[in-house]
């Protein structure tokens, strides 16, 4: 959408088109952000400009619909019953529309979707039936136009990601709008997380030994979001390179699990990090005959963020396993990216489950150097990492994570590691006696 220009008849339209055109053509340059625009905003306002503005990942998002669609602008936008505000921008047109610029909402296409919940697409809007006497394509200029609403948790419309361009673009054939909506689902994925966690910090203001507890807190919550949204950002990747059929449909599935186990961890992370003040991990443990889809899960995932890697799964589970199935797909996560991180290049990663009368076991192995004695020696404590040759500067905490939820369980983790392979055991005991019904 372009700046705001004053009412009039249809020359000023035509003349804003024709220079929008122009600048097109040109290769204008957008507008510099003046640096006191989003501190003259109403501070929610601010705020939720600034929470969007701190996602990494929007940028690439809007020059992926950008590529895709031949669009000259997008951008997400936070849309309510009185204020447009654009957040993030990419502008490759000229229309001289910074963050934080602000249109009055009632002459948005916005506002409309906010109101139904609903996107806008169109190819040609004065050749549009539905939109060809519709003031707003007349008031910004614009010919070709898609919008989908982003979403927060509970159903409400945070606003858009919207893309546009003055000339006529061929949308409603393409993968534009399905792609739009999986860019939007990302995006209010990424703003829970971020609202949980500024809530997650807030809770723990008051808390005994703050300092310590946060950055374990912060650490725990970065180690654990990593491979989940290595495997969102591989599939955003594989989206960006243009249409595809029965694959895409594969891989925006697969995206879909990432973000809802993402907000699993977070609850689970904020979980572990208020029992560190008392008795440590605390499990939901019932006899699940499902666990076994819960371990393909995340070696889905790890194979999606890692396509290079071979990893090769033996799940052996003869009936229901007494556990937190989620602890146990988090324990396996860090097992996983720990034998991918330091396993022998080219070789496979094997991974082995067994349920039976004598309890449940899991197992990750790879071929590679052996664990130096002084090294395993404080494996399994915070902080812990490899050797610097095999050092991906990660924080050191899988192992860490991973030996507490053990024992949390009941059960032990150990490893043994020579010249043939490492491999890491987690052996839990039998259920309780009243197995399930």
């Amino acid at each position: 959408m372009a700046p705001l220009q004053p009412d009039g008849a249809g020359a000023g339209a035509d003349f804003l088109a024709a220079s929008l055109r122009r600048r097109l053509e040109q290769g204008h340059p957008s507008s510099p952000l003046p640096p006191d625009i989003i501190a003259a905003l109403p501070p929610a306002l601010a705020a939720d400009v600034a929470a969007v503005r701190q996602l990494d990942a929007v940028p690439a998002i809007l020059r992926i619909v950008c590529d895709m669609t031949g669009l000259g602008f997008a951008a997400v936008a936070r849309v309510t019953e009185r204020h447009w505000i654009a957040c993030s921008v990419l502008d490759r047109i000229g229309f001289g529309l910074p963050p934080g610029a602000e249109l009055p909402v009632s002459t948005t296409f916005c506002n409309e979707i906010r109101a139904s919940g609903r996107p806008i697409i169109m190819d040609e809007a004065s050749a549009d039936p539905l939109y060809r006497d519709h003031p707003t394509p007349r008031r910004y200029g614009l010919e070709s136009y898609v919008a989908v609403p982003i979403r927060r948790p509970d159903g409400s419309v945070f606003g858009t990601l919207c893309a546009l361009d003055p000339r006529p673009m061929k949308l409603r054939d393409g993968h534009a709008l399905p792609t739009l909506q999986l860019f939007a689902e990302l995006i209010g994925a990424q703003l829970a997380l971020q609202e949980r966690l500024a809530t997650a910090s807030a809770a723990l203001t008051d808390a005994h030994e703050i300092g310590a507890l946060r950055e374990q807190f912060v650490a725990v919550l970065g180690h654990d979001l990593r491979d989940p949204l290595a495997s969102v950002s591989a599939g955003v990747e594989v989206l960006g390179r243009g249409p595809a059929g029965r694959e895409q449909a594969g891989i925006i599935g697969h995206m879909r699990q990432s973000c809802r186990r993402m907000a699993e961890l977070v609850d689970n992370i904020l979980d572990m990090a208020r029992t560190r003040l008392g008795s440590g991990i605390t499990l939901e443990r019932r006899w699940d005959a499902q666990l076994a889809d819960s371990l393909a899960q995340v070696i889905g995932e790890q194979r999606s963020a890692r396509p290079e890697r071979e990893i090769v799964a033996r799940l052996a589970l003869q009936g229901p396993v007494f556990c937190d199935s989620a602890r146990i797909a988090q324990l396996l996560s860090n097992l996983l990216a720990n034998a991918l991180l330091h396993g022998a290049p080219g070789r496979p990663v094997w991974v082995d489950a067994v349920a039976d009368a004598s309890g449940f076991r899991l197992s990750v192995a790879n071929e590679g150097p052996p664990i130096p004695p002084h090294v395993g020696a404080r494996l399994f404590r915070p902080f812990t990492r490899g050797t610097a040759e095999s050092d991906s500067g990660g924080l050191g905490l899988g192992l860490f994570i991973a030996t507490e939820i053990a024992r949390a369980h009941g059960g032990t983790l150990g490893f043994e590691s020579g010249a043939v392979e490492t491999r890491f055991t987690l052996a839990l005991p039998p259920g309780p006696a009243a197995r399930h019904g």
